[in-house]
């Protein structure tokens, strides 16, 4: 009677907004009267007229019984019977119940269950006992992982209620339920596998095995998954009586891997006591967890497995599970060794790798790739996804059964980093999905110094997955047999179902954040608790002992094999002299810089295209090519504009962006688009997918249909997200140079919530990982008055992340301007033209490396009548211009120019505008800069030495603390040796990047646009 009391008060009712299954997901041939009477959690209580049975009774019972009535009546009890033919005539619940007669009852009509338990008078009292069995059952399902022994140190803060758990008045039993009543039988629900084959358990018995199944080593969350499939599919995984068996060679398997796992961070502590290295200490069962995973999905099929994870095991992963060589992890500790390549570097539990192998228990090929990480923990999820569904696209794995991700996690950053969640939004996304990903959280009970309790308002640091229906098994990592089993488990659930699924391995921190922290300054207690705790390795090799499946000799010797493994690859290591950062490259592109065994050259052909081709991608971007496919009139006229265009050999923004790309699947080169509202353009321009105004969901793609042979385009609007995305579309820029991938922001000034993607990843990837990538971001900027949030993409950030040097006036060369871009962090761009736009997306590709671009865009040039270009400056020998020029008639009289305005971006047309209203188009020159980093200083130098009695003036619509003026300065007054002065004309200094107020900014304007020329402003200032 203790054990039903004990389970009683641990295990409370549930509520009716626990864990309430979707009645009309179960079942679709349901009446609409049964769906008016039976809501969730109330219908199944009513035929016993008892309230205590309202909230905590399995519905599927009901339903099965349900169902069971509507095709024979006669197959249910008669009070069944009864009350299902007054709910079905409309009776609500509480008195749809009828007592059936107490006299003279007949036993046929009983189900098996009462019958088990034998022909009771009282057919209430059995049908009430038969109900309190489906709770019981339950509520270990929905709440067993609530007292399951998780916590190997047994000091788990974690409150998962705010009130006591008890049962009201109700503390004789669970439901009703009496010590009487443990010895009885009752047949089991198909809701429960803990039967096995049996049919019926003593209630004594069903409490065991729940317990057994739910409340030891493994805590299972899934009753919220709203899927009866999935639900049964994880019941029977740990439900089944004797699920959880090994055999010898699994077991000794098993300890070797923790042998490796634990005597790896043994020997680098030995040998680097005083290096930094963020080992493994109290979570070495992670190495078989991870090796677990892809050995059963390299069984299940799996060719291919990208990684990402914090710095915490890295080393050990990469050594024990990447398979990386020994001596090239440990020549890193060498503080001596020189560095053989290009760029900064990073440290060594940063770094990433990429490795082919055999898989020696499946004996199938598999490839391993773990992703470089900066410090910011969560910040490669979504790049590790982008790469992942990348691989998935090239290889024509549409379900994802040959590429699949693992993403590790610390248990503090995966409650606390905001990128988690954006990340897990994108897993069933049509575009983004890379059909599920097993997620491992290394579970510290701690970050950095940060108590659980101060750290996350969720009882898990791992309940933000359940946004997406993500089962979670959480398991004692100081039982490697049961971390083995639900690796195992989360493995098939990916292969069964490819959603994602979450392992949390509760563990604990034997040293501080890092090797030379003190944890015991803020966490006495625990870390006393810890200092008592007898390591995983040794228990475990007690155990298998103790059972026969190894002997002490011969653990002993696996331990000294991997101890010499170590000595001698630390031996080698003293021989490495140069540090190749290249062997840590975990994303490489074979054969693509060479070109027939050779490096290719410095140079990039013409971006030009035939006219012939110009007017076949304009005719396609002009017309509907599906049959019966109704558009919007809107539309309509915008396509018909765009064919007038076409006739007169002239393209807009929009039609220059679609040749460009068009032109560039036509020569087999995969185009990815991503972004909010990037289908149709947030400023409503692109229309590069069609919808049927009849029919939902139809839509047409015009650009895949340029060529029969021509590369697949993706266009897709993502999900609210900037970090997130930017992410994800990074990754999948790294998985081949032979793709463009653009991430658009809905306003370049939005780029900021990705900041730590710009930051981390693309400004210095190739310095710190020796990774390139072509990425394209494009981001619409320009003062119109829309306001602070709605103007500025920041140019000032990225020109101040740009690694040329002001002071330098480089070496011009005849491959002076592709140079500059291969030595560049990236390449800035602001164009004016369409036709400008049009080449460098395609010098994009063309270039025989890969950098990031980013690309300023407009808003109002979309529409603007100046802002058009011709054929002719995208015909062959036609390329992307740098610097454009003045080309009016003040170039023809030099001599004679006072002022030479330089700018780039929208204001140009302000500028001309201004220039032609005031009547100085012979005495006022502009030019503009379209590639402003790497800085043209040849053709700045060009420029101004044709106007030699000019005065200089840079014009800016942004204000002088932000925009280009700090960035451009300095380089212009280095190109004339500080012998010339250069001016500045724009806004004020200011906080905000614009104004608010549209008079404001029309002020503004007028302002500047009188100091820009007033040609006397700066004749007596010095």
């Amino acid at each position: 009677m203790h054990r039903l009391r004990t389970c009683a008060a641990r295990l409370r009712p549930l509520t009716a907004s626990q864990n309430a299954p979707s009645f009309s997901q179960q079942r679709t041939a349901v009446t609409p009267g049964a769906l008016r009477t039976f809501q969730p959690f109330r219908c199944y209580a009513a035929p016993v007229a008892a309230e205590p049975f309202l909230n905590g009774t399995s519905s599927n019972y009901v339903e099965e019984m349900y169902y069971a009535w509507l095709e024979n009546p006669k197959s249910v009890h008669k009070s069944w019977d009864i009350f299902f033919r007054n709910a079905n005539a409309g009776a609500p619940p509480g008195s749809a119940y009828q007592s059936p007669p107490s006299v003279g009852v007949s036993l046929s009509g009983l189900s098996q269950a009462q019958a088990l338990v034998g022909a009771q008078p009282n057919v209430e009292k059995l049908v009430e006992d038969h109900l309190a069995v489906q709770s019981l059952i339950r509520a270990y399902q929905v709440r067993g992982h609530h007292i399951a022994k998780l916590d190997p140190l047994g000091i788990s803060c974690v409150n998962f209620d705010n009130a006591p758990l008890t049962i009201g008045s109700h503390q004789s039993g669970f439901y009703g339920l009496e010590e009487a009543d443990l010895d009885k039988v009752f047949r089991l629900p198909t809701t429960t596998f803990i039967g096995g084959s049996e049919g019926a358990l003593t209630l004594r018995e069903i409490i065991r095995r729940l317990e057994m199944a739910y409340c030891q080593h493994i805590g299972v969350e899934f009753m919220f998954i709203n899927d009866l499939q999935q639900c049964q599919w994880i019941r029977e995984k740990f439900e089944k009586p004797g699920v959880m068996q090994f055999t010898l060679d699994e077991k000794r398997t098993l300890l070797a891997r923790m042998v490796r796992s634990t005597r790896f961070e043994e020997f680098l502590q030995r040998k680097w006591s005083s290096e930094k290295r963020f080992g493994l200490e109290g979570c070495e069962s992670l190495i078989p967890a991870l090796k677990t995973i892809i050995d059963k999905s390299s069984e299940n099929g799996v060719e291919s497995v990208i990684m990402g994870m914090p710095h915490r095991g890295r080393l050990n992963v990469l050594a024990n599970v990447i398979r990386k060589e020994l001596d090239q992890i440990f020549c890193q500790f060498d503080s001596k060794l020189e560095a053989a390549d290009e760029g900064s570097g990073d440290v060594k539990y940063h770094l990433g790798m990429y490795h082919r192998r055999i898989n020696r228990v499946t004996d199938r090929h598999i490839t391993l790739s773990l992703m470089a990480n900066p410090s910011h923990l969560e910040a490669v999820d979504p790049v590790v996804q982008g790469k992942t569904k990348a691989e998935q696209f090239y290889c024509g794995d549409s379900d994802g059964k040959r590429v699949m991700s693992i993403l590790l996690h610390g248990d503090a950053a995966f409650a606390g980093q905001g990128v988690v969640y954006e990340t897990f939004h994108l897993s069933d996304l049509p575009s983004y999905t890379t059909h599920g990903t097993i997620h491992v959280v290394v579970n510290n009970q701690i970050g950095f110094t940060t108590d659980p309790r101060m750290a996350r308002s969720s009882p898990y640091p791992t309940d933000v997955a359940r946004v997406v229906n993500a089962p979670i098994f959480h398991v004692n990592a100081d039982d490697p047999e049961a971390v083995m089993y639900v690796c195992n488990v989360a493995a098939e659930w990916r292969a069964t179902f490819h959603k994602d699924v979450v392992v949390d391995l509760v563990s604990y921190r034997r040293n501080g954040h890092n090797e030379m922290d003190e944890p015991m300054f803020t966490q006495p207690l625990m870390y006393k608790q810890i200092k008592k705790q007898k390591p995983v390795l040794q228990k475990y090799a007690e155990k298998l002992i103790a059972e026969g499946a190894v002997s002490r000799q011969e653990y002993e010797e696996e331990i000294a094999k991997y101890d010499k493994i170590c000595e001698e690859a630390y031996n080698r290591s003293k021989d490495e002299k140069i540090l190749h950062i290249k062997h840590w490259l975990d994303s490489p592109w074979p054969g693509f810089f060479t070109l027939d065994g050779q490096p290719k050259s410095m140079s990039c052909p013409s971006t030009g295209l035939n006219e012939e081709v110009l007017s076949h991608i304009g005719q396609v971007a002009s017309s509907v090519p599906v049959e019966d496919f109704t558009i919007h009139g809107g539309l309509t006229r915008i396509l018909k504009g765009r064919a007038t265009m076409v006739q007169n050999r002239s393209v807009d923004w929009a039609l220059g962006e679609y040749m460009a790309l068009g032109s560039l699947l036509k020569e087999g080169i995969h185009v990815r688009l991503s972004g909010q509202d990037v289908e149709r353009g947030t400023f409503s321009h692109r229309h590069h997918v069609l919808h049927d105004q009849n029919v939902d969901k139809r839509t047409c793609i015009p650009m895949n249909y340029i060529d029969p042979n021509q590369a697949p385009y993706t266009v897709c609007n993502s999900s609210l997200s900037e970090y997130g995305v930017l992410g994800f579309e990074l990754g999948f820029a790294m998985a081949s140079p032979n793709a463009l991938v653009l991430w658009e922001a809905q306003f370049g000034d939005f780029h900021n919530t990705a900041q730590c993607i710009i930051d981390q990843f693309i400004s210095p990837g190739q310095a710190k990982w020796v990774r390139q990538n072509g990425i394209v971001l494009l981001l619409p900027h320009g003062m119109e008055g829309m306001g602070p949030e709605h103007s500025s993409a920041r140019p000032e950030r990225f020109l101040q992340m740009c690694n040329d040097d002001p002071d330098i006036f480089p070496i011009i060369t005849e491959d002076f301007a592709v140079r500059q871009l291969y030595d560049c962090n990236w390449i800035v761009v602001n164009c004016s033209t369409p036709a400008n736009y049009f080449h460098v997306l395609r010098r994009q590709i063309l270039l025989p490396f890969r950098k990031p671009l980013i690309i300023f865009t407009p808003k109002s040039l979309l529409r603007h009548p100046e802002a058009k270009s011709r054929f002719d400056d995208m015909l062959p020998g036609t390329h992307f211009r740098r610097l454009i020029p003045e080309e009016g008639s003040a170039s023809q009289n030099s001599a004679g120019v006072k002022r030479l305005i330089f700018c780039t971006g929208k204001v140009y047309y302000d500028l001309t505008k201004e220039r032609k209203t005031r009547g100085l188009e012979d005495t006022v020159a502009i030019s503009r800069i379209e590639q402003l980093s790497p800085f043209p200083f040849d053709l700045v130098k060009a420029e101004a030495e044709k106007y030699p009695q000019a005065q200089l003036l840079w014009c800016q619509e942004e204000h002088k603390n932000q925009g280009y003026y700090d960035y451009v300065k300095p380089r212009i007054s280095r190109t004339f040796n500080n012998t010339r002065t250069i001016w500045y004309a724009g806004r004020e200094p200011a906080a905000a990047p614009a104004t608010g107020n549209k008079k404001a900014h029309l002020v503004e304007l007028e302002r500047f646009m009188d100091t820009a020329f007033n040609l006397d402003a700066f004749q007596n200032q010095s």
